[in-house]
C-alpha cells in the first residue's frame, strides 16, 4: 500500500475519533436532561443483559477449568517424579 494511502487512513481514523469525542461532548447535557425528565438516576446501573451474564458465567468456568488444569499438572508432575525416583532406586 502506498505511503500516502497509509497516511490518509491514519488521519481519517484520527478524524473519526475526534468527531466521536465532539459528538459525545455536545450530547452530554442533552443526555443529562433526558435522564432528569425520565427520572433515571445517573448512578443507577442497568441490570446485566443476558450476554453479560453469559460472559460472566463463561469467565467463571474458564477460571475453574484453569485451576483444575493446574492441579492436574501438579499431580502429574508429582507422579512422574515419584516414578522416576523408584526407577533410580531400582537400578
Amino acid at each position: 500500500m502506498s505511503k500516502h494511502f497509509e497516511d490518509a487512513r491514519y488521519y481519517l481514523g484520527r478524524a473519526a475519533e475526534h468527531a466521536k469525542a465532539g459528538v459525545v461532548e455536545e450530547l452530554e447535557p442533552v443526555e443529562a436532561r433526558v435522564k432528569e425528565i425520565v427520572g433515571r438516576d445517573e448512578e443507577e446501573e442497568p441490570e446485566p443483559s443476558r450476554l453479560d451474564r453469559l460472559q460472566a458465567d463463561l469467565k467463571e468456568l474458564e477460571d475453574r477449568a484453569e485451576g483444575e488444569a493446574r492441579e492436574a499438572v501438579v499431580s502429574a508432575r508429582k507422579r512422574v517424579a515419584e516414578y522416576r525416583g523408584k526407577d533410580a532406586a531400582a537400578e
